[in-house]
């Protein structure tokens, strides 16, 4: 079972996983403990209120712990913050019920059933004549720099994603779109479904709003750039081109 307080995991003693025994210790406000049987099958979470040192950012565990735990700490966070911050049926008002045979909850007065929200976006590694294209972010730390990525907007596939974000951040066009891998990302409810491409027409223009500064780097180059943690799936798009060239 893996403990939160708030967006935090706790880590004991190079412990992450945790048995009912041990938390009840903790002030917990709610935890899957609760739920029916069949809530059971996925990955177990209590969540409390707990200030304490041993409780660490999402991404250390990756550190720590490898992707796989990475990934089902992921996937319980945000089954608990759902359970935080999703509390009332937002059409009556009514109380939810934790379904018995599904992973949904069902308002006692109007019988509306909810699920757990996840967010997709795309990320995606773009290359033209062996090099990468690598953006940096107007909020991000002078010097860092990642490849394009947002989210899908209603209507969209995922392909017209990919285009869609290439062309706003940095105004060119892309081809050759193949699917590359997808990750949990609780930051705080995403799926990251990644893609590389290749540069079809334009020249770079950052949107000068999101993206400060773009372009196209070679592997030397790349490497000594400030580059996306290893724990995601932009570090992996990035080792890949590395790998590759």
């Amino acid at each position: 079972m893996f403990v939160f307080s708030k967006n935090k995991i706790l880590v004991h003693e190079g412990r992450y996983d945790f048995n009912e025994e041990y938390i009840q210790n903790l002030d917990v406000m709610r935890s899957s403990a609760e739920l029916p049987e069949n809530w059971k099958r996925l990955a177990q979470w209590a969540d409390v209120q707990n200030d304490s040192p041993d409780f660490i950012g999402l991404r250390d565990l990756w550190h720590i712990a490898g992707s796989e735990a990475f990934a089902r700490a992921g996937g319980a966070l945000i089954f608990a913050e759902w359970f935080r911050n999703f509390r009332k049926c937002p059409y009556c008002g009514g109380e939810l019920a934790p379904s018995n045979h599904d992973y949904g909850r069902k308002c006692s007065e109007c019988g509306k059933i909810y699920y757990v929200q996840q967010s997709p976006a795309i990320i995606v590694a773009v290359e033209r004549g062996g090099k990468l294209l690598l953006a940096h972010n107007t909020a991000w730390p002078d010097g860092r720099y990642s490849v394009i990525a947002g989210f899908v907007e209603p209507g969209e596939s995922l392909e017209m994603t990919v285009r869609r974000e290439v062309r706003e951040e940095v105004s060119i066009d892309v081809d050759g779109i193949k699917y590359f891998g997808s990750q949990v990302w609780p930051f705080p409810n995403s799926l990251m479904l990644g893609f590389t491409a290749e540069y079809s027409s334009g020249e770079i223009m950052p949107d000068g709003t999101e993206i400060a500064h773009a372009g196209w780097f070679d592997p030397d180059e790349v490497r000594k750039l400030k580059l996306p943690d290893g724990a995601s799936i932009a570090s992996r798009l990035i080792n890949h081109f590395l790998d590759t060239h």
